[in-house]
């Protein structure tokens, strides 16, 4: 029985060490666009203050080396990711991090230990802060139910990695096993509800991964729909343009055709038959209206 309670343990450490990791290409992001745009440091303040709470329960019970280990870790890492974020936030993001550091993980906290080091004693100490520690798992597992109403609710899975949701549900029932055989069910309650939402999540998963594709070909394919009607819509008029141009140049020609012959009937009428006319017709007072030119 304690070599299956050290198995699990060790098991927990690894793949939680593995989930700690999963922000990576989030902070690589932050790095490469020197912002932090739209992400936010509440899950990694909250991650901190869940490590520091379970290292302190730790610290309260007998053989609790494996728990002691990865919340360390976790601290330093979720430490790490906070610097990480306030060197690149703004101001405003800064000051929001900062007042959560100093309301969870430093006036909550503090709260907590001087609460239970002088009102409680003994097992009760370690009973109050487990239940603190349940009661808090059991909010951080619930806080997902938010991404899988947005999964069902766009049917795409963008904001819900696979890999992320599999290693949290296999971590879940690591500890879960763990704190069973144990028969620490502090550890091991909250770790059922994250073994559940786990499992749900990739269920939505193998049901919506291939949506998001499915309606970027609808909305492709309306796209050219209506790209196609446009240009349809646009043929007529180019059509009644290229028969309004005919038409000009056939009235064009018509008109050279008569203006052609008359020129040449000018040709022939002698130059003083025609200077005769033009000086009559300065002669005549205006308001006559008579033919210049006699055939």
């Amino acid at each position: 029985m304690i070599h299956l309670t050290f198995i699990f343990g060790l098991l927990g450490n690894i793949v939680s060490f593995m989930v700690y990791l999963a922000p990576v290409p989030t902070f690589y992001k932050i790095y490469k666009k020197k912002s932090t745009e739209g992400f936010q440091s509440v899950p990694y303040v909250v991650g901190l203050f869940s490590a520091m709470l379970w290292i302190y329960y730790a610290f309260l019970k007998p053989d609790t080396t494996l728990l002691i280990t990865i919340n360390s870790v976790g601290c330093c890492i979720q430490s790490f990711y906070i610097c990480f974020f306030l060197f690149y936030a703004t101001k405003k993001a800064k000051m929001d991090t900062v007042k959560l550091l100093l309301l969870l993980n430093f006036f909550g906290l503090g709260v907590i230990i001087l609460l239970t080091q002088f009102l409680a004693n003994g097992s009760n100490r370690a009973q109050i802060v487990g239940w603190i520690c349940l009661i808090f798992s059991l909010c951080v597992f619930v806080a997902p139910l938010g991404v899988l109403r947005q999964v069902i609710k766009t049917k795409s899975v963008e904001y819900m990695p696979f890999l992320l949701s599999f290693f949290l549900t296999l971590s879940a029932v690591m500890w879960f096993f763990y704190g069973l055989l144990r028969k620490d069910y502090n550890i091991a309650i909250p770790n059922v509800l994250g073994f559940t939402l786990g499992v749900i999540q990739m269920v939505l998963y193998l049901i919506y991964k291939n949506a998001k594709k499915v309606t970027e070909e609808v909305k492709l394919s309306e796209n050219l729909e209506n790209t196609e009607t446009v240009v349809e819509e646009h043929k007529l008029p180019e059509e009644l343009l290229k028969e309004q141009i005919i038409d000009v140049v056939k009235l064009s020609t018509m008109v050279c055709s008569e203006i052609i012959p008359m020129v040449t009937e000018l040709n022939e009428i002698n130059v003083p038959q025609i200077s005769v006319i033009i000086n009559e017709e300065k002669m005549k007072p205006k308001g006559t209206i008579e033919a210049s030119v006699e055939l």
